[in-house]
């Protein structure tokens, strides 16, 4: 029996500092699957044709339903999602008004057509110019640590290049999808242009190996690997966001009270489940021991609380499964020699998917939360001698999404920067990369393919086309058949005019152009 013939279990939506079951619903089948990737291709020629102002409109109409429901979906993402309001507002709500904003103004210049000018002599006669075609149907497949800012962000850039879309959003946050199916409805989107499908991992296998143009798939390395994988049979396009395990560097010149304020934001806002979360921090031996006791002060006064209290800082974890992988991670880190110095379980009798707030020393490479993402409330600090150490390890990781470095003076700050092997690497601030709509959003190594965000996000988008009209049709080309000795005479002479070296040489190569050009057209 194929997946569409087996029974699936149903989707269910949690509140994760309950436990208590939101809604539940069925996933969609391979059929179903492949009826909206249809109704994508077939809308996707009119909505090409509309023309990139008239979609950079419709993108600012969507930025008008967002902000006009911003309220009640910053709700929705807290209760499904358990992240704290002001997060739901700052880093979901606030990031696609954002993003609307940007691609309506900026994308018409972006895809505007290019003109290339030909340094070549021989092409001279030609007038060429770059183009930018959109894909056609766009699949994209996303997480639910940010169920709202996460998809639309790709959505966003995709369609107002041209693009269908068809977006299957993550399992574990179902009813974050139907809002931002709403949210595209009301925006008067045409149908089958931006279309949501629910589901579990067999709707994004069918949705991946559905004749799509392009797949977007932001999770595990192990999955995305899956879907390299099965895109490279038929050369499917890809676009891969993986995972980090960001380092922190703290220079023993830093503000430390600005540092450890970073650190502790940076380990655990959205309860440490962020790509771009701090989960190895590296710092000076000098500094040490002032710098560590600030990060387990601040730490202690952070409330730990479900996410509908306005007073609370970090919520809960997704689900169950998280909270044992934070488990796993700090008992290993303990056995082999870490101190717990705040936290490091679960709250006694606290209902969800709760992890007290962590920071451990101690800590080496040889242990798993130095080397595998935790994903989860910890923060891990290992102390270094040197700046150079704090760069070898940062870099001793098959990850590099992101990275920072912290110190009071910047040329040091982006000289080493300019070191560490990741996608992007901040100076004296920590995750909010992710918030700049103007800044690329990738990883290098197994953190993934390509780029979301910005001009190059959108450059994702499409493909480029060259175009080429010759000035000159009647005019004889040198390159084309017909080969013969004053042929061979041209073309020598052209070599030495444009490239030999001294001026007696060019002009001796000119001269040869001209005598092999009179006996041709002669």
């Amino acid at each position: 029996m194929g997946p569409s013939a087996t029974v699936r279990q149903k989707l269910v939506s949690l509140n994760p500092a309950t436990g208590e079951i939101l809604a539940e619903f069925d996933p969609a089948c391979d059929t179903e699957v492949l009826a909206a990737v249809a109704a994508a291709k077939e809308a996707a020629t009119k909505w090409r044709e509309l023309g990139i102002e008239k979609r950079a409109q419709v993108l600012l109409r969507l930025r008008n339903v967002v902000y006009e429901r911003r309220h009640e979906i910053a709700k929705l993402i807290s209760r499904e999602a358990g992240k704290p309001l002001v997060e739901s507002l700052a880093a979901e709500v606030l990031l696609v008004l954002d993003g609307c904003q940007y691609y309506a103004k900026q994308a018409p210049r972006f895809l505007k057509p290019e003109r290339i000018p030909h340094h070549n002599l021989a092409v001279k006669g030609k007038r060429g110019w770059i183009e930018y075609r959109p894909y056609g149907v766009i699949g994209i497949i996303s997480p639910w640590n940010y169920p709202f800012s996460i998809p639309l962000n790709e959505m966003i850039p995709a369609l107002v290049a041209g693009n269908s879309v068809v977006l299957k959003p993550s399992e574990l946050t179902p009813q974050t999808g139907l809002a931002i199916r709403d949210c595209l409805h009301a925006a008067e989107i045409p149908p089958g242009v931006a279309t949501v499908i629910l589901g579990d991992g067999l709707t994004g296998r069918a949705l991946a190996s559905s004749p799509i143009d392009k797949i977007i798939f932001t999770g595990s390395v192990a999955t995305g690997k899956l879907i390299q994988t099965a895109a490279a049979a038929r050369l499917l396009p890809t676009l891969l966001e993986l995972g980090g395990k960001d380092p922190m560097i703290v220079c023993a010149d830093a503000d430390l009270d600005r540092a450890s304020s970073g650190a502790v934001w940076g380990a655990f806002t959205n309860a440490g489940q962020a790509c771009l979360s701090v989960e190895r921090l590296y710092v000076m031996r000098a500094i040490a021991e002032p710098f560590i006791h600030l990060c387990v002060e601040k730490t202690k006064r952070l409330k730990l609380g479900p996410p509908d209290n306005p007073e609370t800082d970090v919520g809960p974890l997704i689900r169950e499964r998280q909270v044992r992988m934070v488990e796993e991670h700090v008992e290993d880190a303990v056995r082999r020699g870490a101190q717990v110095l705040v936290g490091g379980r679960r709250p006694p009798l606290a209902p969800g998917f709760f992890y007290e707030l962590t920071v451990l020393t101690g800590v080496h490479h040889g242990m798993r939360i130095m080397r595998e993402e935790t994903f989860g409330p910890v923060l891990p600090i290992q102390v270094v001698e040197d700046e150079a150490e704090a760069v070898r390890l940062a870099n001793a990781s098959e990850l590099g999404l992101s990275a920072s470095v912290w110190t009071s003076n910047l040329q040091k700050g982006e000289q080493l920067a300019r070191q560490i092997e990741a996608g992007s690497v901040m100076v004296n601030d920590c995750v909010s990369s992710f918030g700049i709509s103007e800044a690329p959003h990738g990883g290098v190594k197994l953190s993934g393919l390509g780029r979301t965000h910005s001009r190059l996000g959108l450059m994702e988008m499409v493909q480029v086309q060259y175009l080429d009209v010759d000035l000159h049709p009647r005019f004889p080309k040198v390159w084309w058949f017909g080969y013969d000795r004053e042929a061979l005479a041209l073309t020598n002479g052209l070599v030495d005019f444009l490239f030999a070296r001294g001026v007696r040489k060019r002009i001796k190569g000119l001269t040869g152009i001209f005598k092999g050009w009179r006996k041709r057209r002669v």
